[in-house]
């Protein structure tokens, strides 16, 4: 139930934040150990047998993690020029765009049976192909009117993900009981370290966020909902069955936007970090709702259902 109320306990920490941020300011220099918590704490969820599961589900893998590097860095900079961002923000929607998918996309892909095993594997593997591709394409679609630190970006990346990432695979794979008695904890401490961070760069920008929150929230939306659209409609042509697809969508949609938070504060400003911390509200509740929207439909029933449609073609009149 803690866990299933992730979303609100966000809503609550960020208002608390608002009204009273000399609570979480001084939390600031935090923001990348917390991270580097979370990020260890999935690889404790990881062993070496979910890697190589990527060979199991190579098509599958391939076109998810080229739809997570195109669909949410394009969408992410279409919307941001829709909205008339400034360049803070437009970073901000850039970064969330470009990182990786989210651990969060698990959960919703084992609530909605989907292909737990692919996307643990699309997410294991889109975290370390986003150590090198997130500041490059961050630094790519920009442009020339900001200095994008990649070399930083990327060695700050391979401290913040892959080291820790990898020890938790390494401490798994030797003590496998160990890890086992404590990974009911591990998504408590996850959820902990996210709100904290979610609440920091509230504080930050509070004296902002009333005048730039609301077009923040929309964009933020649409960026979600435009990955979670395509990722299943795009896998859904392509011919994949309804359960790869709805993994795909999760994939796609729902961003490592902690990271993208914690990129954002280390690199650029508070501003910057504003998208990220909105995703990482919203992508949990438009997660939640669809999940439990496709966990009532038979996944069997879905493809025959769609299938009769594809074949029938689009109705006249």
């Amino acid at each position: 139930m803690i866990l299933q109320l992730f979303p609100l306990w966000a809503i609550l920490l960020s208002l608390l934040a608002f009204f009273m941020p000399g609570l979480f300011i001084d939390l600031k220099a935090q923001i990348v150990p917390l991270l580097t918590v979370i990020m260890l704490a999935m690889g404790l969820t990881l062993s070496p047998r979910d890697f190589i599961n990527v060979a199991k589900n190579g098509k599958a893998l391939g076109v998810g993690v080229l739809l997570q590097f195109i669909v949410m860095p394009v969408a992410a900079w279409l919307v941001a020029h829709l909205m008339g961002f400034d360049t803070e923000l437009t970073v901000g929607m850039l970064l969330v765009g470009s990182v990786a998918g989210g651990t969060a996309s698990n959960v919703m892909c084992y609530l909605a049976k989907g292909d737990v095993a692919l996307s643990i594997s699309m997410t294991a593997l889109s975290t370390l192909i986003g150590v090198v591709l997130t500041p490059v394409l961050v630094s790519a679609m920009i442009g020339q009117s900001v200095d994008v630190p990649v070399m930083g970006m990327l060695m700050s990346l391979i401290k913040i993900v892959f080291v820790p990432v990898a020890l938790g695979v390494v401490v798994n794979a030797l003590s496998p009981r160990w890890i086992h008695k404590a990974l009911p904890a591990l998504p408590y401490v996850s959820m902990i370290a996210i709100v904290l961070i979610i609440a920091t760069v509230v504080a930050l920008s509070a004296d902002k966020l009333a005048d730039i929150g609301l077009p923040v929230a929309v964009a933020v939306i649409l960026h979600n909902s435009i990955g979670l659209l395509l990722g299943y409609w795009v896998t859904r042509l392509l011919g994949f069955d309804t359960k790869v697809c709805r993994t795909i969508a999760f994939e796609v949609g729902l961003q490592n936007s902690g990271l993208a938070t914690a990129l954002a504060v280390k690199f650029f400003t508070p501003m910057a970090a504003l998208p990220g911390t909105l995703f990482s509200v919203w992508h949990n509740v438009s997660g939640s709702l669809l999940a439990s929207y496709w966990s009532k439909r038979p996944l069997q029933d879905m493809t025959k259902i769609e299938d009769e449609a594809a074949q029938q073609g689009p109705a006249v009149g």
